[in-house]
C-alpha cells in the first residue's frame, strides 16, 4: 500500500463504521419508539375486505324432507347451504347462487335466499326455491357448485359438492313377528313386528319428523277371516304408511285390540332396512292360536325411500316354515 492510497482507505473505513452506527441508531429508535400524547391526525385503518365468502356446508334434499343426499328423477328438490364472509372486517355475503345444471338444465345460476331451514338433522342459513330434477336422468352421482359474492365484490366458485340419483323404488322383502311376552302364540306386551325392504326408508316417510330412534305408535289387532296388523300414529287417529298384515289365521283374537293407546306405548325404531314394533299395553286379552299359519304383508306406495321413491305395493309372504305368530 502506498502512502497516497492510505488517507482514502482511512476515509472509507471511517465511512462505513459512521453508516453502521447510524443504521443501529435507526433500529434503536424504532425499537424504543413509544406513544406519550394523542395526536388527532394520526389514524389506523382497517384493511380493505380482499376475502370472497367459503360455503361451510351445501346439501340437496327432496321437497317431501327427511333424508338428504338423494333425489330422483323428475323429483323436486332444494339446494341448502351455509355460507360465512371471512374479511377483515367482513363486508357480508351479498348472494348465494348455485349451477345445477347437471340435475335440472339450463339452471346454471339458482339464487339461494337467506333464512332458517333444517333438512336432514342440520341447520342452513342459505336455500333455493323449489326446482325438479331432469325426467331422464340416469342413476349416479352428479356433481354442483355454488357461487359466493360478498358486498365488496369479492367471489369465487366453490366446487366439491354432489347428489347421488336413484330411480329404483324400495319393495317390502319380508315381515317376521318375533315373541317377547310369556307365551307364544299369544298377542301380548313384548312381542315384536319387523318389515323389512330392500333399501333404506326414508323415516320421515313414515311418520313426520321421525328421525329412526324410538318413536310412539299404536298397534291393531283387528279381528277378520285373517286376523290383521295395522300400526296408528301415537294418538290413534291416523294409519301409518306400513301396510297390513294378514296373519294367515283367524284365531288370534275374537274382538279388535289395540296395543299402547293407554298404558306402555308401542314403540317404532329403524335400523337399515327394517322398522321394528315393539307391543305396548294392550287393551283387551287376545287369544291363543291353536295352529301355524304364513303371514303376507301389503306394503303401502306412500313409504319412499331416501330419494323419494314410492314403495312397491306388491304382496310380501313371511320367509321361513308356517309358524304361530306373537
Amino acid at each position: 500500500m502506498t502512502m497516497s492510497t492510505r488517507p482514502a482507505l482511512v476515509a472509507a473505513t471511517l465511512a462505513a463504521v459512521l453508516l453502521g452506527t447510524a443504521a443501529l441508531a435507526r433500529q434503536s429508535v424504532w425499537g424504543n419508539f413509544t406513544s406519550t400524547t394523542p395526536n388527532a391526525g394520526n389514524t389506523i385503518t382497517a384493511a380493505a375486505d380482499f376475502r370472497a365468502p367459503t360455503a361451510s356446508a351445501s346439501a340437496i334434499g327432496k321437497t317431501a324432507g327427511g333424508i338428504v343426499g338423494q333425489i330422483k328423477k323428475g323429483g323436486t328438490y332444494y339446494v341448502y347451504a351455509n355460507v360465512s364472509d371471512s374479511g377483515n372486517p367482513a363486508s357480508g355475503v351479498s348472494s348465494v347462487t348455485a349451477n345445477v345444471s347437471s340435475i335440472t338444465s339450463g339452471s346454471t345460476a339458482v339464487a339461494l335466499s337467506a333464512g332458517s331451514f333444517s333438512a336432514g338433522g342440520v341447520s342452513y342459513g342459505y336455500r333455493s326455491a323449489a326446482l325438479t330434477a331432469g325426467s331422464t336422468l340416469a342413476a349416479g352421482s352428479y356433481s354442483y357448485s355454488l357461487t359466493l359474492t360478498d358486498v365488496a365484490g369479492n367471489s369465487k366458485t366453490q366446487t366439491g359438492f354432489t347428489v347421488t340419483v336413484d330411480n329404483t323404488a324400495p319393495t317390502g322383502t319380508d315381515v317376521q313377528i318375533v315373541n317377547g311376552g310369556a307365551t307364544a302364540g299369544l298377542a301380548e306386551a313384548g312381542d315384536k313386528i319387523t318389515f323389512t325392504y330392500s333399501s333404506e326408508i326414508d323415516p320421515n316417510s313414515i311418520l313426520s319428523g321421525w328421525n329412526s330412534g324410538s318413536a310412539s305408535v299404536v298397534v291393531r289387532l283387528n279381528n277378520a277371516t285373517n286376523d290383521t296388523v295395522t300400526i296408528y300414529n301415537a294418538a290413534n287417529t291416523t294409519q301409518l304408511p306400513l301396510g297390513t298384515v294378514s296373519l294367515g289365521r283367524s284365531d288370534y283374537t275374537t274382538a279388535n285390540i289395540t296395543f299402547g293407546a293407554s298404558g306402555t306405548a308401542s314403540s317404532m325404531a329403524m335400523g337399515g332396512n327394517t322398522i321394528t314394533i315393539t307391543l305396548g299395553t294392550q287393551s283387551a286379552a287376545a287369544t291363543t292360536a291353536s295352529a301355524t299359519g304364513t303371514m303376507t304383508w301389503t306394503p303401502s306406495a306412500s313409504a319412499t325411500d331416501a330419494a323419494g321413491n314410492a314403495g312397491s305395493t306388491t304382496a310380501v309372504t313371511e320367509s321361513g316354515a308356517a309358524d304361530k305368530e306373537f
